[in-house]
């Protein structure tokens, strides 16, 4: 391919105006240079130098039926005739949330914003406002957004987070204030030994435990069996709350998220992205005696922008078309495809490849490592390889996360799985 001339002048132009020519820190990292995209159709997106790309980024995730599709659109376009957004409450809003009521099991009453990360700040501001109690335990390598107090400990060194048993909170930018790492406990995931250990050590001063129901930000990580099911108990005898980050699982796992699919019901959950195929809506949902403090204004949520009328109406139809075409079952089916054909593409080349995942998201990572089950084992992960993977596949037309994350939609079909799968094994075999 190597055509990204039009996209190269755009970036430096963009950058005259852009801080790093992007609006998102992670599209700083496109190769060889942040590229510009002019459509999306289905399972394909277009760049401005005519370059096709089998799409499997999903824009990080939620165009779980594809990109543009028809019944979002149109939706999105009837609704917004009576207006973008009122100010008010209206009719669609409230239908979307008894849908959401009805799907989610810990969804006892809600509120909506735009994204996780406001939804993940306004859940651990719930959770102390409840209990009285100032600090959270938080996973490594696991995301809750952006915003101060949810950046420390999604990242860092071997040498920086320190060693298992006592990590240290890594900042994850500059610009923190310098006390505010103390608010988290920051513990490995998978390791319920130690977080039992740690919550009856600390248990007096903590107001939740927060983590991703699958930790799909590093490596694609299913909770070991019982782990889940473990947290909850120490929630329940230490009366702690359970937040179930669920801005990626949630509607891509199933109708009812990660905690219907693995049958542990949270205190409060986060959903977003699949929600509404990209357009910005998230939802904080919980138990209606948690959720009290927000009907009684004693913990405040606002948003001027919140549920405006082209968001809900794409989280309605999204949803529709979820159940309409029994989406789930083709995701697990494909991404399971999809799964065993990377890995065995890894196997047949020269180099050490880990294929790991769920099915509807997996992660393609370069490490002698036969299973890794936390952020630690994933920073044995051959970044450089991985971006010549990347790179690879995207110049034969197959767009991907630089991570190693994959998404599978409801748009992807048997052959799009059988082209990854045979591109993958091209790829390899000349990075040997």
């Amino acid at each position: 391919m190597s055509n990204y001339q039009q996209s190269k002048q755009l970036h430096e132009r963009a950058s005259q105006v852009l801080a790093g020519g992007v609006s998102s820190e992670f599209r700083k990292f496109n190769q060889p240079h942040p590229l510009f995209y002019e459509r999306g159709e289905g399972n394909r997106i277009w760049d401005v130098d005519g370059n096709e790309f089998l799409d499997f980024t999903l824009s990080q995730g939620p165009l779980i039926l594809g990109h543009s599709h028809p019944h979002v659109l149109e939706r999105v376009t009837e609704y917004s005739k009576a207006g973008q957004i009122f100010a008010g409450q209206h009719m669609l809003e409230l239908e979307l949330a008894e849908k959401l009521q009805s799907l989610i099991p810990c969804a006892e009453r809600m509120r909506f914003s735009l994204s996780g990360s406001e939804c993940d700040h306004a859940a651990i501001r719930l959770a102390r406002g409840y209990t009285g109690r100032q600090k959270f335990v938080r996973f490594e390598g696991h995301y809750h957004g952006w915003f101060d107090n949810a950046v420390w400990g999604n990242g860092g060194t071997k040498e920086q987070i320190g060693p298992r048993e006592n990590p240290t909170p890594v900042a994850w930018t500059k610009g923190l204030p310098d006390r505010i790492g103390e608010e988290m406990i920051v513990l490995p995931w998978n390791d319920l030994e130690l977080l039992e250990k740690t919550i009856a050590e600390h248990h007096e001063e903590i107001c939740a435990i927060i983590t991703e129901g699958v930790m799909c930000n590093n490596g694609c990580i299913p909770p070991e069996p019982g782990f889940l099911e473990g947290i909850r108990a120490l929630c329940d005898r230490y009366n702690i709350l359970f937040i179930l980050d669920e801005v990626i699982t949630g509607f891509r796992l199933g109708m009812g998220g990660a905690q219907q699919y693995f049958g542990v019901i949270p205190d409060l959950a986060v959903f977003g992205k699949a929600m509404a195929s990209g357009y910005p809506i998230s939802a904080l949902v919980g138990r209606q005696k948690y959720m009290q403090l927000l009907t009684d204004g004693v913990v405040i949520h606002a948003g001027t922008m919140n549920s405006g009328n082209p968001c809900i109406a794409a989280a309605m139809a999204t949803i529709e078309v979820l159940e309409r075409d029994n989406t789930h079952e083709k995701l697990f089916r494909l991404g399971k495809r999809l799964i065993e054909g990377l890995q065995a593409a890894g196997n047949a080349s020269k180099h050490k490849v880990l294929v790991q995942g769920m099915g509807p998201m997996l992660n393609v990572a370069f490490t002698d490592a036969e299973k890794v089950t936390d952020y630690r084992g994933t920073l044995d992960f051959d970044k450089a390889k991985n971006g010549a993977f990347i790179f690879g596949m995207q110049e034969r037309g197959i767009r991907l996360i630089g991570r190693g994350l994959w998404y599978v939609s409801n748009a992807h079909t048997d052959a799009d799985i059988d082209r990854a799968i045979a591109t993958a094994t091209e790829v390899l075999a000349e990075m040997e």
